[in-house]
């Protein structure tokens, strides 16, 4: 059984950072890209970054957010710094197995950024 568990959202300031984590069972992890995606209220959901086993990173948006990934944990985390309120959303781990069209989705962590 696969399965992607997010943790770290909550409220956070503008200006402040959020570190996300997504720990994931049930795949062999090291054949995965791993991402994060983005909801926002009303409005599709969309890429925030990916990273492969081997570390390459592509964002949709470079500068405040860093991917990164322990293979020896099973687990990858995003680095949010200088939050804006237009950053409120849940945020979504999706792991795509290289080569193919399978694919998983974590339940999504809540991020509101409020003052």
């Amino acid at each position: 059984q696969v399965q992607l568990v997010e943790a770290g959202g909550g409220l956070v300031q503008p200006g402040g950072s959020l570190r996300l984590s997504c720990a994931a069972s049930g795949i062999f992890f090291s054949s995965y890209i791993m991402g994060w995606y983005r909801q926002a209220p009303g409005k599709q959901r969309e890429l925030v970054a990916t990273i492969t086993s081997g570390g390459r990173t592509n964002y949709a948006d470079s500068g405040r957010f860093t991917i990164s990934r322990d293979n020896a944990k099973n687990t990858v985390y995003l680095q949010m710094n200088s939050l804006k309120p237009e950053d409120t959303a849940v945020y979504y781990c999706h792991a795509r197995r290289v080569g193919t069209l399978s694919n998983y989705w974590g339940q999504g962590t809540q991020v509101t950024v409020s003052s």
